[in-house]
């Protein structure tokens, strides 16, 4: 295996499109690992993890871009970086150029602008989010990794002027319609949504789309916003001007459950509240104590956006029954080739939340499955390479995203697992998510669609059959179009659901009439 690199000085790129770099790399012949990455120490530890080292990564600096990749042979290392300009502006018509290099330049240039996208390395990240709120903006902070201490800092100096920070970690929005991050094409309506996550926002504002309905604004708040030591401060700030606003009818709050101080501080302004809201903290237990008498809670996301048509349009949309005829039919149909030790189920997400909401959906079924990032109840996976009977894997944690893409964009690691699970004969289940959008891969069905095919061809050869199980969380006017996507997974014999939790209740039902039948065996 041979190793190069490029570095270009002084070329700050935001993490996003060094995604989509590091992916267009990782697909050239002969390329078994790619990583562009601005040269943050941290950036040049992950470097050298995977084996990536030279004088000169250690002399650059965080505004000096690094391309680097692991090939089969030197001469395609020296063709893949021979012309790194095609690798970062694959089409030079669409590289389009701007003369702002700061935020006082950028603001002379758009007066009137409210909100501030911060998209570099975390260790910057707050003091950048901390200029733009000081020159009285909103701030978006996609940037991860940003210390709790400073997220709370930046929060309560956000708070006494009038203004919010929505993330760290926040990756997606919808203001007045237009998407920031990972988000979809959907229209403006009654509802707005709050939410912990992106892909939860992505899947709610999708479902409440294809439902009929709309979304009048969505905001992301982090994953420690409703944790004590943050206090949910950007939730409540959230909820205030989701009362204010005039188009919004119906509120939604989507999060892992708070924790006990925050809901305290939420709990009032819920109740006081002039609008219905609905909450899906996911990973409540049925029976758990922490419910708000003024708010309609939600087991799942497909439940809340279901709950939010139904009070602003008067009208529930048809719910998924898994105890209809013609699912247990299918049911059925999936196991009736198996053999008698297939017996698990394996997931294999892309959206942490999804993995999140499946391991869930298997408890309240009373199964346990292990996880790297495993809900109270259920176990920590000793290895995330190497999965144990029931397990969800989130492949967006930061274990696997070493120098890698998110696997949104870049589905090299989801595709060899599904290769690898399907080794085992006691595998019966895989559980997929696809996740379309902007800034999304173009076509994530038929990213694994081959691996897919290729794996129940195997299992079909041992005289078994793999079920693969998976749900599509977009609209038909995503870039990558819902119904060719659907049909691309069809063809390769995938079970496909509207949504992550019917997805994950079909493959959970399936699993546990496996091990029913083996008992009356």
């Amino acid at each position: 295996m041979m190793m190069g690199y490029v570095i270009r000085k002084n070329a700050y790129y935001d993490s996003v499109f060094l995604m989509r770099v590091a992916q267009r790399l990782s697909e050239q012949k002969g390329v078994l690992q790619a990583a562009a990455l601005m040269a943050t120490e941290k950036n040049k530890a992950l470097l050298a993890e995977i084996g990536v080292r030279g004088v000169e990564i250690s002399a650059a600096t965080p505004n000096d871009l690094v391309l680097a990749i692991q090939a089969d042979s030197q001469q395609t290392v020296a063709t893949v970086l021979q012309n790194i300009d095609q690798w970062l502006y694959p089409d030079q018509r669409s590289a389009a150029t701007s003369e702002v290099r700061t935020l006082d330049e950028a603001i002379a240039l758009q007066p009137h602008s409210n909100l501030a996208v911060i998209s570099v390395p975390g260790e910057y990240a707050a003091h950048e989010a901390k200029k733009a709120l000081e020159h009285g903006l909103n701030v978006l902070l996609f940037s991860d990794n940003v210390p709790v201490e400073s997220e709370r800092s930046l929060k309560e100096f956000a708070r006494e002027r009038g203004l919010i920070v929505m993330g760290p970690d926040c990756g997606t929005a919808l203001i007045g319609g237009v998407g920031v991050g990972f988000a979809n094409v959907v229209r403006r309506g009654p509802i707005g949504v709050i939410g912990a996550s992106g892909t939860g926002i992505q899947e709610f504002t999708t479902l409440v789309h294809r439902a009929g309905s709309g979304i009048s604004h969505a905001m992301g708040t982090g994953s420690r916003d409703l944790s004590d030591f943050i206090g949910g401060i950007s939730v409540l700030f959230a909820l205030g001007a989701l009362i204010s606003d005039r188009q919004t009818q119906v509120i939604a709050i989507l999060s892992k459950p708070p924790g006990p101080l925050a809901l305290a501080r939420l709990v009032p302004k819920i109740n006081q509240c002039p609008k219905p809201v609905v909450a899906c903290f996911l990973g409540l237990k049925e029976d758990s104590p922490e419910r708000i008498a003024r708010c309609r809670p939600a087991r799942t996301l497909e439940e809340a956006a279901a709950l939010a048509v139904e009070i602003a349009t008067g009208s529930r949309p048809s719910r998924f029954a898994i105890d209809s005829p013609s699912i247990q039919e299918l049911i059925r149909k999936e196991r009736s080739s198996m053999k008698p030790e297939q017996r698990y189920i394996r997931g294999i997400f892309a959206g942490g939340t999804f993995c999140y909401q499946a391991q869930q959906i298997l408890r309240d079924a009373g199964m346990v499955a292990h996880s790297n990032a495993p809900l109270a109840g259920n176990l920590q996976l000793p290895d995330s390479l190497r999965s144990l009977e029931h397990t969800l894997v989130d492949m967006g944690a930061d274990e696997f995203m070493v120098g890698r893409p998110h696997p949104m964009i870049d589905s090299r690691l989801r595709r060899e697992r599904i290769l690898a699970e399907a080794l085992d004969p006691q595998v019966a289940v895989l559980l997929l998510d696809f996740i379309l959008g902007f800034n999304a891969s173009p076509d994530p069905a038929g990213d694994l669609a081959p691996a897919i095919a290729a794996a129940k061809q195997g299992v079909k050869k041992r005289g078994g059959f793999l079920s693969v199980v998976a749900s599509v969380c977009g609209t038909e006017g995503d870039p990558q179009g819902l119904q060719q996507q659907t049909g691309l997974l069809e063809e390769a014999g995938v079970v496909v659901f509207p949504s992550s939790a019917q997805a994950a209740l079909f493959g959970a039902r399936l699993a546990a009439s496996l091990k029913e039948g083996s008992r009356a065996g």
